[in-house]
């Protein structure tokens, strides 16, 4: 069978720019400084909860990182970690610019800008990943610890940002910390762990409460895939470990047994699949992918993909490409309660039509 494990380098195959670890310098220092150490009760959390006991060890991929005490100034890096101090109303000194699902020029998903602006900020400070991590920028808004616990630096990024503040960077692999441990990680990092896992139990109730509208979901089998419509020669499926296909999991459904099997023999967070093994894909009962209104019919059309069941059925999720749904598809604190609606809904239109 030709599977290819992908790497880091999958990010900028498939367009969605998950290998966020860039930053570049913006004007609004004036909004970090005044609000740097902005705390409320937001998410819900209460302020009766334990001091973190410092200096404070954080353990993960490259070793441990050391907080000698409370941070006051928080910068983030990649992909929704920004979201969590926000969720707890604390804002950043400094966070990476979204660049992908963002429909507006303000450089943040909806559910980011809501908050800054419930916070009182309209200017934040934005790194621009694009071009590659910019540690000067980093460096220029002075913070106190650097979260970056979904992300996919590496060992000498790592290494550099450490110069400039303690780093919470990813427990084992890039690109594969899952929501409730991004949540726990960075929350920790800033001294807030209760808080994070306060957090945590509160949006687990809610994808409770939420998915028992939709009992057709419930136990079907399902994966998030990356698809093509100009070339279904090959295309790709995201495994267990990444946050996207974990996800599923929390909205009741279960990865099939191709997908885990593919699994085992990878460490990577998503692979490379020809069409002409698309035989495999036959226990799958629901397929989620990016795309647009002429995905699903080039898919059907297609002489091999178009045999997979569920794309012969329909029971296909296509999530416009670049929009806020696409990106809360990899969730965050803030992403889970703003999309999570719609979400299930177009999902539990696919489940519709499993049989």
């Amino acid at each position: 069978m030709k599977f290819k494990t992908l790497q880091l380098i999958f990010a900028t195959v498939i367009t969605f720019s998950l290998a966020l670890s860039g930053c570049t310098a913006s004007n609004s220092s004036d909004a970090a400084d005044t609000s740097a150490s902005q705390t409320s009760s937001a998410g819900g959390q209460t302020a009766a909860v334990a001091e973190a006991a410092y200096p404070l060890t954080i353990k993960h991929a490259f070793g441990e990182t050391v907080i000698k005490s409370k941070p006051q100034r928080i910068a983030t890096i990649s992909w929704g970690n920004q979201d969590l101090p926000l969720a707890l109303g604390v804002v950043p000194v400094g966070i990476s610019k979204a660049n992908y699902g963002v429909t507006d020029n303000s450089g943040l998903l909806p559910w980011t800008l809501e908050k800054f602006k419930e916070l009182g900020v309209t200017a934040p400070v934005l790194f621009d990943d694009v071009a590659g991590l910019n540690f000067e920028a980093v460096s220029d808004v002075r913070p106190d610890v650097i979260l970056a616990a979904y992300s996919g630096i590496t060992q000498e990024e790592y290494n550099l940002l450490s110069e400039i503040a303690p780093v919470v960077a990813y427990p084992t692999q890039p690109w594969q910390t899952l929501w409730r441990d991004q949540i726990v990680l960075d929350a920790a990092g800033m001294g807030m762990k209760a808080e994070g896992e306060a957090l945590v139990g509160k949006l687990e109730t809610l994808i409770e409460e939420r998915t028992d509208k939709y009992p057709q979901i419930a136990g079907k089998t399902a994966a998030f895939f990356y698809f093509t419509p100009t070339d279904l020669s090959k295309f790709y499926v995201y495994l267990p470990s990444d946050p996207r296909a974990a996800y599923l999991a929390d909205l009741g459904m279960k990865a099939p047994e191709s997908v885990t099997k593919l699994a085992s023999e990878s460490t990577s967070f998503a692979l490379e699949i020809s069409a002409e093994n698309v035989d495999i894909l036959e226990d799958i009962d629901i397929i989620i992918t990016y795309g647009n209104d002429k995905l699903l019919g080039a898919m059907q059309a297609d002489a091999l993909v178009g045999t997979i069941p569920a794309v012969k059925r329909g029971s296909v999720v296509v999530i416009e490409d670049g929009t806020p749904l696409a990106a809360s598809g990899t969730p965050s604190s803030l992403s889970i309660p703003a999309t999570l609606d719609d979400y299930l809904r177009i999902i539990g239109e696919a489940a519709d039509k499993v049989k």
